[in-house]
This record gives structure tokens, C-alpha cells and sequence, in this order.
């Protein structure tokens, strides 16, 4: 029997077709790659920089010799990427733009090995929309518009959980190649626990991907392997591992903050806000009851992932947070929300599958386009001045002194309140503004001490050092309920002087105070 195709109608299948052939499954995952660095570095340089960034550029400023000396006491688990950035800033310099472009470009790393990934177990048109989904998530355009590892570690994560998948299909592989693969996953696995500690939250969802996704039979063969791969990069990450250990104590501040509930997390751990938390876990709700419901047999919705392909991404989800949770009740304060990033690219994926479970695809657009809406506040708050740990405006401060102190004024700044929001950090991250200026309560700079910051002295401590001042500015944390906050200006006004001109940043006061 011979089939005839009018020639009107085959030009356009045929087109179609083209099409599809140059988008390949690389391109495609490369693509969305693009667009999520895109979405990431958008305006990544128009926030202040906040505290946990100035302790990045600052270690990363110290000479080698000085950075060792801090690493031996503090923050040894940052200290790769200090050490990287410390080469980036030599190269290209320490602006916002500069030290928060790694990031992006992890982001974008990260959202092509979602692909990738997502891609073993479910549809392309779902595998494209969770790189997509995930590179919009509020966490992840925070990260990636932020000068620390967690972009970073987040794309290592991915890309290691592609090499494991990868490694247990290659099964007919010959044994050198296999030995390969599994060396490179021990490598990775070092690495990423050195750029990021709780990378190693990852191993036991990679125990759930083994039993569910090898193909090797039997299964003890896949187990035994990566058991070995895992044990070997444990074993070269054990420095950090013991360091991180004996520094525990620098995350003890985590017990001194109130604990954090369920809801809370569910809001603030990825999403950000009550409406994006809303619609993400409503279309997490949908994939759940579409994969476990409503399949049966080898019927299903075209594109969703199977049982076991969905519920190793909901592991990667709930496992990790599960584990800090539950480390924090019975071992130590260990719980935070940022330390949950990595679990992002697997988020990303299952409201994928929730948006592909919808009845039609006018729902699958509504539901996207609510999910953008909802997302672009919170984007914008992210890209404004004050984006940055709920109003940082370092940067807005060393304007107003740079326009307005002259060389040979002095300087005091507000240590009533913790470390990472203490004004002195703009002077650090934002020196030029305040070169020529008398900082009068410095004892020893940051860079000649082992530890992240400053020693200073109460300005009650060092009133000698302002007989011969004219003018000084006094820089003070505007949303401490410190009653110390007022003593600075007790103490310059019985040497003589008096408050000219105050000036509300956004949380920071400048107070310029004058003989």
C-alpha cells in the first residue's frame, strides 16, 4: 500500500522535524544554561555588599601568609573559595560586579547539569522546564548574585549526581573506563566538600539513586562501587572534615537565633515569600499525587517522571534538610536555611513535573506564568540598592562620606551589634571612600590578626586619640534597640563636641559630629 503526502503538508513536518535535530539534547541544556546565568548576573552588581560577603573579600585581600594564619583558626571550610577569589580580585578586581560574576556563572553551570540530569529519568520538554524553574527560583537568584561558594557548590552537586547516574549506566562499559568514571566521582565528591561542607548532605540521596537508578545486576555490584568512590573521596576531603569539625563553634551562633519552623522553612529556604511558596509547593503537591496516584502499570502522562525518578528528587528535597534538622536537636546547632541551596536544582525539577501534570496545556501556561508573577517581586527586591541581608547599604553609606569627610576627620563605628551588619565593614568593602581618615578605635587591622575581622578598643578606651579632631563621623546600626547606641555620642559630646548634621541611609546613621 502506498501512502501519498500532499506536498503543503509535508514541508511543515518536515521543517519540524529540522528543527528538532538542531536542537539537540547539548543545546538545549546549554540554552537554559545561558538564560539562567543570564537571569543570575541581571543587575547582580546593584546591591550593597552584606556581611558574609565582606568577609569573603576581605580574607581573600590578605596576603597568602595571612590568609593560612586565619584558615588555622576560622572558616577553614571557606577556605578554597577564599583562595579563589583571592586570584579572581588580582585578575579583575573586587566590585560588586567582579566577585559576584563567579556565581552567576555557577548558576548557569548548574541549571545545563539540571537538564542534563532530569533528562535521565523523565521527558525533555519536563527536563528543560526544571533548568528553567530552578534558575528562578528566589534562593537561586540570590546565590547567584553573591560573592560566596554556595553557587558554586550548588553546581558541583549537580554535576556530580550526572557523573554518578552516568557511572551506574555504564555498566557494559569496559572496567577501565568504569574505574574512571568512579575516580572522577571521588574527585568531585572531594571537591565539592571542600568548596562547601554540607555537600556531603548529598551521599545518602546519591544511596537512593544507586538503589533505584542502576542497572547493574546484581545490584550489590553498583552499591560496592560507589560505597568505594564514596569512601575515597570522604578520605581526601578528611582535612576539611577534621577542620571543619574543630571550628565547629564559629556556627554555635545558629543556637542563639530562634528556631526555625517547619513553616517558616518551607517559605524561607527556597522561595522566599509566602506567594512563590504557595505556588511552588502546590505544583510539588500536584507532581506527588500525578506520579503516585494517578499512574498505574506503564501508563502514564506523557513526560513525568516514573515513581523512582520523582522520588529521587524528592529525597534530594527532603533528605538534606532532614538530616540538619535532626543534627540540630540531638548534636549541635547546624541548621540553616542557606545551607539547603544545593537542594534547589531538585526543587526546580519537581514543580517541573507538577506544571507537565496539569490536565491541558492552557493550565501548564497558566500555571508558569502565576509562578513568573509571583517570582518578580521578589526578584526585584533582590536586584534593588538594599537587596542584600534585608538592607545592607554599605555602599550608599561610603557615598555620603566620600562626598562629605575630608582627609584628617576621624571615624568611629557602631560595635553594638553582631559582626556581620557592624558598619566598619563598608570602610573594608568600600575603602576608597574613607582614605584619610583617622579611624579612632582601630587597635589592629583584620589583615594582622587570625581572625575575620578588626580588634578594637571602646572609645571610652582611646579619647586621647581625638584631642585633635576637628570633625568626626560616627556610623551606628540604625535598627539596633542597643541602648549603647546613643553612648558614642554621650562620650564626643563631653570632649567638646556637638552633632551637626545627621543623616538616615537606610539602616545606617551618619552622624557628623563637630567641635
Amino acid at each position: 500500500m502506498t501512502s501519498v503526502i500532499a506536498p503543503h503538508l509535508a514541508a511543515p513536518v518536515v521543517m519540524g522535524r529540522r528543527r528538532m535535530r538542531v536542537l539537540t539534547p547539548g543545546l538545549s541544556a546549554g540554552l537554559v544554561g545561558l538564560v539562567a546565568f543570564l537571569v543570575s548576573f541581571a543587575w547582580s552588581w546593584q546591591p550593597s555588599y552584606w556581611g558574609d560577603e565582606a568577609a569573603s573579600i576581605m580574607s581573600a585581600e590578605r596576603s597568602l601568609t595571612s590568609l593560612s594564619g586565619l584558615l588555622d583558626n576560622v572558616d577553614a571550610v571557606h577556605g578554597l573559595y577564599y583562595l579563589f577569589l583571592h586570584g579572581w580580585i588580582d585578575l579583575f578586581g573586587a566590585s560588586e560586579l567582579s566577585t559576584r560574576l563567579p556565581s552567576a556563572v555557577a548558576i548557569g553551570a548548574a541549571a545545563t547539569g539540571t537538564v542534563v540530569l532530569a533528562r535521565f529519568f523523565m521527558g525533555t520538554r519536563v527536563a528543560i522546564g526544571g533548568g528553567l524553574i530552578f534558575a528562578l527560583i528566589p534562593r537561586v537568584t540570590y546565590m547567584g548574585a553573591e560573592a560566596r561558594s554556595t553557587a558554586i557548590a550548588t553546581a558541583i552537586a549537580v554535576w556530580l549526581t550526572v557523573l554518578l547516574v552516568h557511572s551506574l549506566r555504564s555498566s557494559t562499559a569496559s572496567r577501565r573506563r568504569q574505574v574512571l568514571l568512579w575516580l572522577g566521582y571521588s574527585l568531585l565528591l572531594a571537591l565539592g566538600i571542600y568548596v562547601f561542607l554540607f555537600l556531603a548532605l548529598l551521599l545518602p540521596v546519591h544511596a537512593v539513586v544507586v538503589v533505584l537508578a542502576a542497572r547493574r545486576h546484581p545490584l550489590w555490584r553498583s552499591v560496592v562501587a560507589w560505597l568505594g568512590a564514596s569512601a575515597l573521596g570522604l578520605l581526601l576531603a578528611a582535612p576539611i572534615l577534621l577542620a571543619g569539625t574543630s571550628q565547629r563553634e564559629q556556627i554555635a551562633f545558629i543556637g542563639r537565633r530562634p528556631t526555625v519552623t517547619v513553616t517558616e522553612a518551607a517559605v524561607m529556604q527556597w522561595f522566599d515569600t509566602i506567594p512563590v511558596a504557595i505556588m511552588a509547593w502546590s505544583l510539588i503537591i500536584v507532581a506527588i499525587l500525578a506520579v503516585f496516584l494517578r499512574q498505574s502499570g506503564t501508563h502514564r502522562t506523557a513526560g513525568l517522571p516514573g515513581r523512582a525518578g520523582l522520588t529521587i528528587f524528592l529525597a534530594w528535597m527532603v533528605v538534606p534538610s532532614a538530616i540538619l534538622l535532626i543534627g540540630t536537636q540531638l548534636v549541635t546547632p547546624m541548621y540553616a536555611l542557606r545551607y539547603l541551596s544545593l537542594c534547589a536544582p531538585a526543587v526546580g525539577v519537581v514543580i517541573a513535573a507538577g506544571v507537565a501534570a496539569l490536565a491541558n496545556n492552557w493550565l501548564r501556561a497558566a500555571s508558569v506564568v502565576a509562578l513568573v508573577a509571583v517570582i518578580v517581586p521578589a526578584y526585584a527586591v533582590q536586584r534593588g540598592d538594599f537587596g542584600k541581608n534585608e538592607g545592607s547599604d554599605w555602599r550608599q553609606v561610603a557615598d555620603v562620606i566620600a562626598a562629605r569627610a575630608i582627609p584628617g576627620d576621624g571615624v568611629v563605628f557602631d560595635q553594638s551589634v553582631r559582626p556581620s551588619r557592624v558598619p566598619r565593614l563598608a570602610m573594608h568593602v568600600y575603602p576608597d571612600a574613607f582614605v584619610g581618615l583617622q579611624d579612632v578605635t582601630l587597635t589592629r587591622s583584620y589583615a594582622e590578626t587570625g581572625w575575620l575581622w578588626d580588634d578594637v578598643a571602646p572609645l571610652t578606651d582611646v579619647l586621647p586619640a581625638v584631642t585633635d579632631l576637628d570633625r568626626i563621623w560616627l556610623l551606628q546600626y540604625s535598627g539596633s534597640g542597643d541602648s549603647r547606641r546613643g553612648t558614642d555620642v554621650q562620650t564626643l559630646t563631653l570632649q567638646g563636641f556637638h552633632v551637626a548634621e545627621t543623616t538616615l541611609v537606610n539602616r545606617t546613621r551618619i552622624i557628623e559630629m563637630t567641635r
